[in-house]
């Protein structure tokens, strides 16, 4: 399976923000459940994040963002981009 990124931007208040945060983590523990080797986390130096994981297309991977808390509480603004892996 390829793998796919999701870089985003935090765009709502802290408060907010982290009110969402156990339901994302939840959800990406679910998406490694279901194999798709997902792992989340947040840049040190400003807002914003990535979401990398595994799916079968394009098309599966907008469906699994489209799920995440984050998304569904309008909490970020994201890119997604399958990703190219060149060296394993």
């Amino acid at each position: 399976m390829p793998w796919f990124v999701k870089i985003e931007e935090g765009i709502v208040d802290q408060t907010t923000f982290d009110q969402f945060v156990p339901a994302h983590k939840q959800f990406v523990q679910e998406l490694i459940a279901k194999g798709h080797e997902a792992r989340t986390g947040y840049w040190s130096c400003f807002g914003g994040g990535m979401l990398l994981f595994k799916a079968s297309s394009m098309e599966e991977a907008k469906d699994i963002v489209a799920h995440d808390p984050l998304v569904q509480n309008g909490c970020v603004h994201y890119q997604l981009y399958e990703w190219k892996v060149v060296v394993e």
